[in-house]
């Protein structure tokens, strides 16, 4: 088990340092963590909902350890028992910054929720020998909405339940919220990467084929939000500029998620474009920068693929 995690931090410090000497891994370890305490003080500067983001963000990255062929392997590795251990050591080192920061901000029922989820991930076989197939309304353009929706269609039911107790309430921010939740989920969609031949299969120019992309993404994702956009417009209409303004942010971040995918295609994108992604979130007007770059560095490497 030593030699499991001894190896697991040496494949992160060489992906911090892309392949460089390890001590610039050491370097950007220590201004990412720099950058994660930042946009925590202003995450919670800003919205009284900070602790539940927190918590959101944190089973986001602890659920990339869930996959169900990396359990197995672990399994055969270590057994059921050691398996157990392991997976709650990786759910708990992953969400122990969220945690020691909601403990400096005395968030601690927030603490506790986070820590249960994470042990009861890590406990949990999500496996079912049981298959069926969720219909959805994007079958005719796949892969991300297709693919996205049947994983995450609980999370609609959630969004517009919240936006009905934000109407209810009178409370105008559960509805933001809950419009964001959508478009996070959305935003979701875009993280895993295709195989190159459904990128060939477009045969379009690599500038057709991203704006054949943000514009599949802006069509589904106009369906999902409308219901909530609709409601929170007639009833709060005096909020009507801010309503609108947190909708084209969204689509801003979704144009900005799609052009940072393909920045190192077939490859994964590395931390320095993680960051300026997460950046962007806390700070919009580096949209105006970064969507240009991401859609500069998209084009470049999708010309391997596509003419």
């Amino acid at each position: 088990m030593k030699e499991y995690f001894k190896l697991q931090y040496i494949m992160t410090m060489r992906m911090l340092s892309d392949g460089s000497h390890p001590i610039i891994g050491y370097f950007l370890a220590i201004l990412y963590l720099s950058v994660f305490i930042g946009l925590s003080f202003f995450l919670f500067y800003k919205t009284a909902f900070a602790p539940y983001l927190y918590i959101l963000v944190s089973l986001y990255f602890t659920a990339k350890l869930s996959e169900i062929k990396r359990n197995d392997f672990l399994k055969i590795c270590f057994g059921n028992k050691r398996y157990r251990m392991v997976r709650m050591l990786e759910n708990l080192t992953v969400a122990l910054p969220f945690v020691i920061f909601l403990v400096c901000k005395q968030q601690f029922y927030p603490v506790i929720i986070l820590i249960v989820l994470n042990i009861i991930m890590a406990l949990s076989n999500f496996k079912t020998t049981h298959s069926f197939t969720i219909p959805t309304p994007f079958y005719k353009k796949p892969f991300e909405f297709t693919v996205g929706f049947r994983n995450t269609f609980f999370l609609f039911p959630i969004a517009y339940g919240l936006t009905v107790i934000a109407v209810t309430v009178g409370n105008f921010n559960l509805g933001i919220f809950s419009l964001l939740l959508i478009f996070l989920t959305v935003l979701s969609y875009y993280v895993k990467y295709e195989n190159e031949y459904f990128v060939w299969s477009y045969s379009l120019s690599p500038a057709k084929f991203l704006m054949e992309k943000i514009s599949i993404a802006f069509s589904f994702s106009f369906y999902l939000c409308i219901p909530i956009v609709i409601l929170l417009s007639v009833i709060f209409f005096e909020y009507i500029g801010i309503l609108l303004f947190s909708t084209l942010l969204g689509y801003l971040y979704l144009v900005t998620i799609i052009l940072a995918k393909y920045t190192a295609y077939p490859d994964e994108m590395n931390f320095a474009q993680a960051i300026l992604l997460v950046i962007c979130i806390f700070f919009p007007p580096m949209l105006i920068a970064v969507i240009p770059y991401f859609a500069n560095k998209s084009v470049s490497k999708l010309k391997v693929y596509l003419k």
